[in-house]
């Protein structure tokens, strides 16, 4: 074979894979509130709520409402068991319909201090009852590791109770079960962010981030560029 044959080959390969593996932009825009309570020195609650924007913030897409029952195995682990909610809104010609999923899911985490800060893992498996906008519904599970690490920006001696940190997370997500009846592929996605906030209290944090998410599609990737805006409370 010849370099130009070869040339020509490589130049075919290059534009049946980009042709096949197609990216679609997204701009949007997430409100993320998380709270975790304790009952006691073991038992707990965690809820949290998201809600999720239209590409071009044009209405909303998602809901998400995640509440769980907490229990404290030591005090830097935790193991979580909950249920999810969510509805799925789409604009076709002016019309919205919807559809909903529902999970049931079972994570653990935990934490260690790094320099001034915290580093925290979550291991996530969830359990997801999908309906379709076919009108099919089906049932698939996800497993999913995710990294926080939450620094203070003000040197303080003593807990963190109160002022400026930053923040850097990144979640994978993978297919773990019927990967067939979501995008037909082990890898689900990735979600890196990072973030500014402030602790007003050791009660109350928030901050403001930028998230980049790339998701495997079935036969279109997907780049959502995210702004966050979260609360974290803690009681």
């Amino acid at each position: 074979m010849t370099k130009q044959h070869f040339l020509l080959c490589i130049i075919s390969v290059f534009i049946s894979v980009s042709s096949i593996a197609q990216t679609n932009h997204e701009q949007t825009g997430w409100l993320f509130f998380l709270n975790s309570t304790k009952f006691n020195s073991k038992w707990g609650m965690h809820f949290d709520m998201q809600v999720r924007s239209q590409d071009n913030w044009n209405g909303v897409r998602n809901v998400l409402i995640r509440p769980g029952i907490t229990y404290y195995i030591r005090p830097n682990q935790n193991a979580t068991v909950g249920y999810l909610y969510t509805p799925t809104y789409r604009k076709v010609d002016g019309a919205t319909s919807s559809v909903t999923e529902q999970r049931v899911w079972e994570q653990y985490i935990i934490s260690h201090k790094v320099f001034t800060g915290t580093l925290s893992h979550r291991l996530r498996l969830e359990q997801r009852f999908i309906e379709k906008f076919t009108g099919d519904k089906v049932f698939a599970q996800r497993f999913r590791y995710f990294f926080r690490d939450v620094q203070r920006l003000k040197q303080n001696k003593g807990a963190f109770t109160k002022g400026p940190f930053a923040a850097l997370q990144n979640e994978l997500f993978f297919n773990v079960q019927n990967k067939q009846n979501t995008n037909n592929n082990f890898f689900d996605q990735n979600r890196s962010y990072i973030a500014a906030g402030y602790r007003f209290s050791k009660k109350l944090d928030a901050e403001l981030g930028y998230m980049n998410i790339f998701v495997k599609g079935a036969s279109a990737n997907t780049i959502n560029n995210v702004v966050q805006l979260a609360v974290y409370t803690r009681f």
